[in-house]
């Protein structure tokens, strides 16, 4: 049975109409699902019990569910979340001090192969769709509440899956968090980030969403990066400059870059010139993101000195650096760690 929650506002005002009723009935279904985000059409309390009776012959609701969550000694929360279909993502609650922010998926599995992410060994089965990304966001509001006595202020798509291959039901659940009639989140509050599709990124730069944009960029010398992230060969770094230019020109909002130092790999001193060469040719700030090891041993934390260094020399050159320590690595619930460890997923 088709979820309700595919059809549109418009939609289901058409479809009230030819049931023989008014059009407000719309609106109260809307509200239902999309700012109170109910899951049992029994539940519309406001709408006549024949009337209910009579969408629940047409029409269902297929809400995801929390199969398994763990809790890290940091305080991390993620969850095993379970699809209608049995298939399942995971989506992590990072709290500190003063926020709390939700890490959604947006795949089963993921559409890429970088080399250091344990969602990439998994295959792509689907896409999400619009209410299975929402859900996330607000079942992860409601941990907050419950367990930190706040609501969720911060959103990044940096889950499982490429937001961008994704991107039209990525988009339309954004619409869906920040409407007043959605869940009412501010779009300034939410961070989508890309392992870099140049095409996507200027479609985003045109919605004037007024999200954030993080790039996974881990090096800004070509044949590094293409090692690293081997699907990376079919968009060149001037390309994706490019796009983040574009993207910088229409939004006025600078571009993050997410970066990896791996020993041996990308912690030289042409790996640091080639990355403040290319933080100059747009407004950047850089995070300097630790790395979590996924059983493979080619990938090996940096040293501290390096950090250092890219820290120091970053900073020399008036780019704005950030060291971002994970958190939740003690039940695999950080970043590139993602892999429905606990799940029976089908690679």
């Amino acid at each position: 049975m088709k979820d309700i929650r595919t059809l549109s506002l418009e939609q289901l005002q058409e479809y009230f109409i030819s049931l023989g009723e008014k059009s407000f009935r719309a609106k109260q279904v809307y509200d239902w699902l999309w700012s109170k985000n109910l899951h049992s059409i029994d539940q519309m309390t406001n709408l006549p019990k024949p009337l209910r009776e009579k969408i629940a012959l047409e029409y269902s609701i297929h809400p995801v569910s929390v199969d398994l969550m763990q809790r890290s000694s940091d305080g991390t929360i993620k969850n095993g979340v379970k699809l209608h279909d049995n298939l399942m993502v995971e989506s992590v609650l990072i709290p500190t001090d003063t926020r709390s922010t939700a890490c959604v998926s947006s795949q089963v599995g993921c559409s890429l192969n970088c080399e250091f992410c344990a969602t990439a060994k998994l295959k792509r089965m689907r896409n999400l769709e619009v209410a299975e990304i929402v859900d996330q966001v607000a079942l992860i509001d409601r941990q907050s509440r419950l367990y930190f006595n706040r609501p969720l202020t911060n959103i990044v798509f940096m889950g499982m899956g490429e937001p961008m291959m994704n991107y039209k039901n990525v988009v339309a659940a954004i619409h869906k968090i920040i409407q007043p009639e959605g869940l009412g989140m501010s779009a300034r509050r939410i961070t989508v980030s890309t392992s870099g599709i140049p095409k996507m990124i200027k479609m985003l730069a045109d919605e004037e969403l007024k999200v954030k944009l993080a790039l996974s960029l881990h090096s800004a010398i070509e044949y590094k990066r293409n090692e690293i992230m081997p699907f990376s060969n079919n968009f060149p770094l001037t390309e994706i400059m490019n796009a983040l230019q574009y993207w910088y020109q229409k939004t006025g909002s600078i571009v993050t870059f997410e970066y990896c130092v791996w020993q041996g790999i990308n912690d030289g001193d042409e790996d640091i010139r080639a990355l403040i060469k290319y933080c100059r040719q747009v407004p950047s700030k850089v995070n300097l993101i630790q790395y979590n090891p996924i059983g493979e041993g080619k990938y090996d934390q940096r040293s501290t000195a390096a950090e250092e260094k890219y820290v120091r020399e970053l900073e020399k050159a008036g780019i704005t650096t950030m060291i971002r320590k994970s958190r939740g690595g003690d039940i695999d619930a950080a970043c590139g760690q993602l892999a429905n460890k606990t799940t029976k997923n089908e690679a």
